[in-house]
């Protein structure tokens, strides 16, 4: 039997109401993750930042595995790889906030 339209425009609410929490509950955790690496500290556009975080992200997904939060050569490398994208996006940033 067939859904009525208004059972499954009560079902999308409900779908993007969880995905408005699982977005939010997502960005706090990257947020408090940045934040603890000293991004809040740096004067960088956002267009910059976010260039480097798809960096990083491709760095993830082509690794095919979840990190185990252990530091380890590869994975300092992999940070400092990040911070100096970080910085020179900072340096080649041009317009940046007071």
């Amino acid at each position: 039997m067939k859904k009525p339209s208004s059972k499954i425009r009560e079902e999308i609410a409900r779908l993007q109401d969880q995905l408005k929490a699982a977005e939010t509950r997502e960005a706090e955790r990257i947020g408090r993750v940045a934040l603890k690496a000293g991004l809040g500290e740096i004067e960088i556009e956002e267009a910059a930042l976010l260039a480097a975080f798809e960096d990083v992200a491709g760095r993830f997904r082509a690794g095919g595995g979840k990190s185990t939060g252990k530091k380890n050569a590869a994975t300092a490398k992999s940070a400092s790889d990040a911070t100096a994208t970080l910085a020179s996006g900072a340096d080649a940033g041009g317009n940046r906030e007071a």
